[in-house]
């Protein structure tokens, strides 16, 4: 238990380490975001494919699988069908819009249900080191996601230091689900290998839907692709130092 803790609180923390370089700067390149982005979503298709599916198909079948991810996706996407989600890059010029950022703050709360339950869920698993690598692949996810979310509070006339806070108070929300996923799949044994096909289609969902998109409309392909490359063999180095 103290082990999900300290991987979910990590995880979350994540968001406030993305959040930091808004500290100095002001505004992020385009390129650079884009870069950061599909680096982010190659981790995450490392870590869904090479961790948690494959654990899936141990703890529970391939049936368990598909039902996991399958309702991983849907989950997802009832979320950003009903939920206003982090778009930044398409509205540089507002200043004051406090109600607007009030929703996105909301939205990243409920976003990261899903992902401490991913995590709460691969702590629980038999395989003692999956947890450290989901949280390390949704902490890598945090990162942009925190800095997106800054930026987006200061375009909203919040000062630097309560943008900074605002973004590690979403955090804390994945460290309530993780607890809750932690001790239900250890109560529940058979749960955990459903819960890591539901971590998995999250985590693609999440992938394809908003961060590969992203990353490749802004003129910047090239360079997110081989990011993207990068983070997922890095994931896969991870995978093998925990493995």
């Amino acid at each position: 238990m103290a082990n999900a803790l300290l991987g979910s609180l990590l995880s979350a923390m994540a968001t406030v380490l993305g959040a930091i370089p808004i500290l100095f700067i002001k505004r992020l390149s385009e390129k650079w975001k884009d870069i950061l982005v599909a680096f982010t979503a190659g981790i995450m298709v490392s870590a869904s494919t090479f961790g948690l599916m494959p654990q899936a198909i141990i703890e529970s079948g391939v049936v368990s699988l598909t039902l996991g991810l399958v309702t991983g996706v849907l989950l997802l996407d009832l979320i950003e069908n009903n939920i206003p989600h982090i778009d930044v890059e398409n509205y540089p010029g507002y200043t004051n819009m406090d109600s607007k950022a009030l929703l996105v703050m909301i939205a990243l709360f409920i976003h990261n249900i899903p992902e401490g339950l991913s995590t709460g869920f691969s702590y629980a698993s038999e395989q003692g080191n999956l947890g450290p690598m989901v949280a390390i692949a949704i902490g890598a996810q945090n990162i942009p996601e925190g800095l997106i979310l800054a930026v987006f509070l200061m375009n909203s006339r919040k000062t630097r230091l309560k943008a900074l806070i605002i973004a590690g108070l979403t955090g804390l929300m994945e460290m309530v689900s993780a607890v809750i996923g932690y001790f239900t799949a250890s109560s529940i044994q058979t749960v955990v290998g459903y819960g890591l096909a539901f971590a998995a289609g999250a985590m693609l969902f999440i992938v394809y839907k908003e961060l590969i998109p992203e990353s490749h409309g802004h003129g910047y392909e090239r360079p997110s692709t081989y990011s993207f490359i990068l983070g997922l063999l890095i994931m896969v180095y991870i995978t093998q130092i925990f493995g």
